[in-house]
């Protein structure tokens, strides 16, 4: 892991204990000791049980669904850290909640991934570590170091493993769910050695999470699609630009992304979908109710311990951004 004269110590919030644990396991380090509760009237309590003064401190927590409590529990631990005179306070959220935010896109609209990035600033944090950001200009809404992992490799990686027969750049093509995805795509399409397709569709800015598949761009019939996104939610984009390759002839359809949501009506239309298989990396915990047959979950936790093993030991992160 390298060398360095701080301690390094690992927290967890509540958000997704099992992938702090992940990351402590691949370090060969113990989950530092910190007591979550409640108190009667719903306010979030907390205690650091051991001491972290002069600690290179790494605090977990992807702020995923119920996403206001588990940044508000962020923010506590970031100051009850603060005031505990850690030496530095990483922050290492996988998910990063709210950077469908980052923009106004009519009058009066908030930007609240930039007040989010403030306020995680304010509460003590010195660094960010995260992955697949919405909208890659949120890293610029902070003035602390942002290290801005990707899961494409983990994903085509596992498509290359597992599906060996399929990956020919004469049978494959890795679609674009949008024109706002075609740069990760592109990084897929590249990993596999296949062609690009894109799909063009047209969002409703009245109805959140409602979008209409409009026409595919590039040549999908006959073909095994592999649809790449950072963020199924609702899973109305997918599902949508699943059935349109399959109008336009596509063999096979196969769906992934770095950050399963899977909120409101995803499960339900995932499982009616016309969609092979759908894998996912653990930024956000997969719960009982939400598992299916079609959907493969794999840890992205080996990335996150590098990284933090890298910043630890002050050696350069650039390749894993690659």
């Amino acid at each position: 892991m390298g060398s360095s004269s701080r301690e390094l110590k690992i927290f967890s919030g509540t958000a997704h204990p099992e992938f702090a644990k992940r990351i402590c396991a691949e370090l060969g380090v113990e989950l530092s000791r910190a007591k979550h509760f409640r108190f009667s009237d719903g306010e979030l309590g907390l205690s650091i049980e051991e001491s972290v003064r002069g600690a290179d401190v790494y605090v977990v927590q992807p702020t995923c669904n119920p996403v206001n409590e588990h940044l508000m529990q962020l923010f506590i631990m970031l100051d009850a850290l603060k005031r505990a005179s850690a030496y530095r306070i990483n922050v290492v959220t996988p998910y990063f909640g709210y950077a469908r935010q980052d923009r106004k896109t009519k009058a009066r609209d908030p930007i609240s991934a930039k007040l989010v990035a403030n306020l995680m600033e304010h509460s003590g944090a010195s660094r960010l570590i995260t992955a697949d950001l919405h909208a890659g200009q949120i890293q610029g809404f902070f003035d602390i170091p942002v290290d801005h992992l990707t899961g494409v490799p983990l994903l085509a990686n596992y498509f290359k493993e597992n599906f060996p027969s399929e990956i020919k750049r004469d049978e494959v093509v890795v679609v674009a769910p949008d024109v706002g995805g075609v740069v990760r795509a592109r990084r897929f399409a590249v990993t596999l050695n296949a062609d690009l397709a894109i799909v063009d569709k047209r969002r409703s800015h009245d109805v959140a999470n409602l979008c209409e598949v409009m026409e595919i761009i590039g040549d999908v019939e006959g073909k095994v699609a592999i649809l790449i996104d950072d963020i199924i939610d609702t899973a109305g984009t997918i599902c949508n630009a699943a059935a349109a390759l399959k109008e336009r002839g596509a063999q096979k359809v196969y769906a992934c992304a770095t950050h399963g949501v899977l909120s409101g009506p995803a499960i339900e239309r995932l499982e009616k979908a016309d969609i092979d298989s759908v894998i996912l990396a653990d930024t956000i915990p997969l719960p009982e109710n939400k598992k299916l047959d079609k959907i493969t979950q794999l840890s992205i936790a080996p990335l996150f311990a590098e990284a933090i093993a890298r910043v630890h030991s002050d050696r350069s992160v650039s390749s894993l951004f690659s």
